[in-house]
């Protein structure tokens, strides 16, 4: 449950500001209350949503200031995640991840950046999840929870590129190539940032 609200955030299916209704939540999903309230309990520990005693759980704004720290943050933690994952992945997972990718790429193509968003954040938590690192991971979804992706992914062409970036660091980790998996991801953080300072700017 939380799993689906963090993809949901982050591919803007529950805009930031949003509020998220417990009733509504659990009815859409077939599921009692005490499983969404739950998850909430620790969307909200993660940062991406509030809580207040007047409207609710809502979805957690971006702060843009705090995106340089975050970035550096990232560039830790998901480089010890890619070098994580060269020590357990599988011929599977690279089947599966390319799989991911490829879903990622089409979704860009037929303009549905909400979906290609979403799938991104698959495609991350899958390659992560390989790395078997679970504490490492959970900072790195708190870091994800305020890292603006919308304002990455609505710029001209990054779908491509985050494409081809991806492919690089699938290469790279089907190859068990420890440094290249590393610069490949490094790459991958830092021109999405190049594309929010543009955005930005």
């Amino acid at each position: 449950m939380a799993d689906f609200l963090r993809e949901g955030i982050i591919s803007g299916a529950y805009p930031r500001g949003s509020r998220l209704k417990q009733a509504e939540l659990a009815e859409q999903l077939s599921l009692s209350i005490t499983p969404v309230r739950e998850a909430l309990k620790l969307l909200e520990a993660e940062g991406y949503v509030k809580r207040d005693s007047y409207r609710g759980a809502s979805v957690v704004p971006f702060d843009p200031g705090a995106s340089r720290e975050i970035l550096q943050l990232r560039l830790l933690l998901e480089t010890q995640l890619i070098q994580g994952a060269i020590e357990h992945v599988s011929s599977k997972d690279i089947e599966d991840l390319r799989a991911l990718e490829a879903e990622f790429a089409a979704a860009f193509e037929r303009g549905d950046r909400a979906a290609a968003r979403g799938i991104n954040y698959r495609f991350h938590r899958r390659l992560y999840d390989i790395a078997r690192m679970p504490h490492t991971l959970h900072f790195v979804q708190i870091l994800w929870a305020r890292y603006p992706f919308d304002v990455i992914n609505a710029a001209d062409g990054r779908g491509k590129l985050a494409s081809a970036e991806h492919q690089q660091i699938l290469d790279a980790l089907a190859s068990h190539d420890r440094s290249a998996s590393v610069l490949a991801m490094r790459k991958h953080i830092e021109s999405g940032w190049d594309v929010l300072k543009s955005e930005t700017a």
